[in-house]
């Protein structure tokens, strides 16, 4: 097959490409710079041209864009988007139901509520990682490796420009109340998230603070919106920081986030870690290496987790129940369930270093055996 390649500064795209070639099929790129966009006439007329000029079977997009989908609806050609971000309100353009389209998500729980709703062109499939590139890079599981971190985190805090919450400085006394409650009261859950579900008594207040609209392509809800691009996130970074300073209350920790500016003891902030030559390198040289995921991944297995396993590192996650339909709990990675479990977790996996070995090989394993980029081309052509 031919597949024409929409190129943008994603993650994976030489992963991606590879995979596609070692299967036997042709890629042609084509460079896509607004990665925003819904409408875009000169965009639609250069992919238009270049759809006639090339002849693809198919056009294949990391994310999904509207703007694409439409113009391969009019070409007659099927669209593949593999959508990684998480939340991705693009999903919810109407053009999602375009016949062309084959939408894959990695969230097994948001998949059901498009196929509930009787929407087939969106389907479930879990990331993947690159384990030959990967092996080159860190010398694989059972290649000699030093631990200069016990315990690592590399992510963002959401102290950045993510952070939406904070600019809603107007809030009534009343909404100010509720979100603290139902914040506290979310942070203690793992597996369930329910702040859109509990967002109208104070959907004035939050409009008024910070004004939020959903797309004129689109029908997700003001709740969607608030829930997962404001509130999520700022839980995303309360429960980080939080548990970030526990564990470095009784373990060296070193810390890879662009923040800067996050200082504790005991702690090391080395700044970020690229994604490509340095991140796993620090999987693979940590002892344990955490994930603790944005709340509004409901149940997918994050990209995080695999790039953790695919190095051959040790992953100790926050409950997703994803990892359970492919990953067995003690034998391939561990998660916890609170603030305690994940304390003493560490605690025993770092005085039991060949049994954390073990399971960072099989977890290895397990993701080389079955979730590399080339299984999910053949799932995605098949």
């Amino acid at each position: 097959m031919k597949i024409m390649f929409i190129e943008w500064n994603s993650f994976g795209n030489e992963d991606i490409k590879e995979a596609f070639t070692s299967e036997g099929h042709e890629v042609v790129c084509f460079p896509f710079a607004d990665k925003n966009a819904r409408r875009d006439a000169e965009l639609e007329r250069d992919l238009t041209a270049a759809l006639r000029r090339d002849v693809p079977d198919i056009v294949f997009s990391f994310n999904y864009f509207p703007v694409i989908s439409n113009v391969c609806r009019k070409e007659d050609v099927r669209y593949l988007a593999w959508i990684y971000d998480s939340p991705y309100v693009m999903l919810y353009s109407y053009t999602v139901i375009n016949p062309c389209n084959t939408v894959y998500i990695f969230d097994k729980e948001l998949y059901l509520e498009f196929r509930n709703a009787g929407i087939s062109t969106v389907r479930y499939m879990p990331m993947a990682v690159n384990t030959e590139r990967l092996d080159k890079l860190c010398g694989g599981p059972s290649g000699a490796a030093s631990y200069p971190y016990n315990v690592s985190f590399v992510g963002s805090l959401y102290t950045e420009e993510h952070n939406f919450f904070d600019r809603m400085t107007d809030l009534s006394d009343y909404a100010k109340g509720y979100l603290d409650a139902i914040m506290a009261a979310q942070m203690k859950i793992q597996g369930y998230n329910f702040i859109q579900e509990s967002l109208s008594p104070i959907m004035e207040d939050l409009y008024k603070a910070l004004p939020m609209d959903p797309n004129p392509d689109g029908v997700e809800s003001k709740e969607y919106l608030y829930a997962q691009y404001v509130i999520n996130r700022k839980i995303t970074g309360l429960e980080r920081a939080e548990l970030i300073r526990a564990v470095a209350e009784r373990f060296p920790f070193d810390l890879f986030t662009p923040n800067r500016g996050f200082t504790l003891p005991n702690l090391t902030n080395h700044g970020t870690a690229d994604y490509y030559t340095q991140m796993p390198l620090v999987f693979r040289q940590s002892r344990i290496n955490l994930n603790i995921s944005l709340r509004s991944i409901r149940s997918g297995i994050p990209l995080r987790a695999f790039d953790i396993l695919g190095s051959g590192g040790f992953l100790l996650s926050n409950y997703q129940a994803d990892l359970l339909d492919d990953f067995v709990p003690g034998e391939d990675f561990d998660y916890y369930e609170s603030k305690e479990d994940l304390l003493d977790k560490i605690g025993y996996y770092l005085s039991h270093e060949d049994e954390r070995a073990a399971i960072a090989r099989n977890g290895h394993d397990k993701t080389a055996a079955r979730h590399t980029f080339r299984h999910r081309v053949r799932e995605m052509l098949d």
